[in-house]
């Protein structure tokens, strides 16, 4: 089975940073781009970054371009959310999953999915 296993969610006041872990088992990650999704209650679930299968395509979104940073390890099939400057409105549940080939902003196309992991942010 294709799996994902997430760490690294939790408490931080603002202004603080947590890196995010995804982990793949049962599937090599290189042939897939791997998305970070989040969603907070009572919202969409919300695209926040993407890294292609090359590792030198990455994509942002808006609200999180210049604080957040997204990367991969190939070689340990792991990848990575790393997350600065924490605002409250960052609170959500973060996903990772995976695609073969390329990025998207559209969850439908993601066939693997982590748990997901709460991250909070408040003083």
């Amino acid at each position: 089975q294709l799996q994902f296993v997430e760490s690294g969610g939790g408490l931080v006041q603002p202004g603080g940073s947590l890196r995010l872990s995804c982990t793949a088992s049962g599937f090599t990650l290189g042939s897939y781009a791997i998305g970070w999704f989040r969603q907070a209650p009572g919202k969409k679930r919300e695209p926040v970054s993407c890294i292609w299968p090359s590792g030198t395509g990455t994509n942002y979104g808006d609200s999180v371009k210049g604080r957040f940073t997204i990367s991969r390890d190939n070689a340990k099939n792991t990848a990575y959310l790393q997350m600065n400057s924490l605002k409250p409105e960052d609170t959500a549940v973060y996903y990772c999953a995976a695609n073969l080939g390329y990025c998207s902003v559209s969850p439908e196309l993601f066939g693997s999915w982590g748990q997901g992991t709460q991250v909070t942010v408040s003083s």
